[in-house]
């Protein structure tokens, strides 16, 4: 079992001793997602996965926050930004705009990437650094931008 896996397995023993239902809902959610994909492409996750799963939650969730917004439904926005909350506490910090565009300037030059045709080299180095640290799709348009 991956460590971050266990890590989270833990606070969920926390969250019950401590009746926080919010954040007990949360993780029992995260761990059925990581179950669920473990059964169903049998395999045992890495944290660099479980990394990219509670990645993939986080923007869920901001995407449901955004369309409750517009259809004027704030209590539901409301529960999806706790839940956000709860994943955000399982990911690593988010990175700086200094540290990503470091991260850009090694993987280009790593690659000698001079042009657009070059961008799916450059973002497979970026992408495994910046998981769950950073938004890849603006991190993309800095990438699109050097190039």
């Amino acid at each position: 079992m991956s460590s971050l896996k266990s890590q989270i397995t833990d606070e969920m023993k926390v969250a019950m001793r401590a009746k926080d239902k919010v954040r007990l809902g949360t993780i029992r959610l995260m761990l059925a997602e990581l179950k669920r994909i473990e059964v169903d492409e049998r395999i045992e996750l890495d944290d660099d996965r479980v990394l990219a799963v509670l990645d993939k939650m986080v923007k869920q969730r901001k995407d449901s926050i955004a369309q409750y917004q517009a259809a004027e439904r704030p209590e539901l926005a409301e529960k999806e930004q706790q839940e956000t909350e709860v994943i955000k506490t399982f990911l690593p910090q988010p990175l700086s705009d200094v540290e990503i565009d470091a991260i850009i300037d090694a993987a280009i030059a790593a690659t000698d990437a001079s042009g657009m045709q070059a961008m799916g080299q450059v973002m497979a180095i970026i992408k495994p650094q910046l998981q769950g640290r950073a938004d890849i799709g603006a991190v993309s348009g800095k990438v699109k931008a050097k190039l």
